[in-house]
């Protein structure tokens, strides 16, 4: 061929040089337009209402298969929630325990309102109680601690760990220095024991209190614990 055509050809092999062009058709619908609109649009997902729903079906009672009798009071509850959310209510419900088959269980060691509150966290995952402010709260927040560790709830025991060492006094710090002990709190514990020894006014304070005198007759082992840090920081 002549000299122009050679030019396209190379090594046996024809070259074609192109363009292409390529149109987009019209989305099908009005949610496709959407997306090809603004591809990076997020749909916006309602908040968790998991812990509400729960604590309607504590309150609303319906499918209850258990009761148990708190200080003689009546209080109704699921045997399948409570299990799952408590090792100790797993064994009592579908293990080998004498609860197992039983439609109601007596519990004459706890007052019904920390009973109640105990529930509402089982349900909820929240213990609103504990929100509060004062003595009631604090009170509160020592029975729940008991409560949470008899029933292995372990994120409402820290809970109330942070509760009753926030809100630490005077009045207060003797009787929570007797839960930790008998809890195995042992940071709470040793923050207690810290507090009374601080200043001498403290430890003067805190064995007049009342909460001191039920420390001596429970753990007259934290006692000595004292009395040897008090020792040992006097040197």
């Amino acid at each position: 061929g002549s000299n122009s055509n050679r030019r396209y050809v190379k090594d046996d092999c024809i070259y074609v040089q192109c363009a292409i062009n390529v149109l987009l058709g019209e989305p099908k619908d009005a949610a496709a337009a959407g997306v090809a609109a603004a591809p990076n649009a997020v749909a916006s997902v309602p908040s968790s209402d998991l812990h509400q729903q729960f604590g309607e079906l504590l309150r609303s009672e319906k499918g209850t298969d258990i009761t148990f009798l708190v200080a003689g009071e009546p209080v109704a509850a699921h045997r399948s929630v409570l299990a799952a959310r408590s090792p100790v209510f797993m064994a009592e419900f579908f293990g080998d325990m004498k609860e197992k088959a039983s439609l109601c269980v007596e519990i004459n060691d706890m007052e019904v309102e920390v009973f109640r509150a105990m529930l509402h966290y089982v349900y909820t995952d929240t213990a609103p109680e504990l929100d509060q402010e004062g003595e009631q709260a604090t009170l509160m927040a020592q029975h729940l601690l008991e409560a949470a560790d008899r029933y292995g709830l372990e994120r409402l025991k820290r809970i109330c760990v942070d509760k009753v060492y926030t809100d630490i006094s005077v009045d207060t710090v003797a009787t929570t220095l007797a839960l930790a002990e008998q809890h195995g709190c042992s940071e709470l514990k040793s923050r207690c024991m810290k507090f009374i020894l601080a200043t001498p006014e403290n430890l003067q304070a805190v064995a007049a209190t009342e909460g001191y005198k039920h420390l001596e007759a429970s753990c007259p082992s934290v006692l000595t614990e004292l009395l040897k840090l008090m020792v040992k920081g006097n040197k």
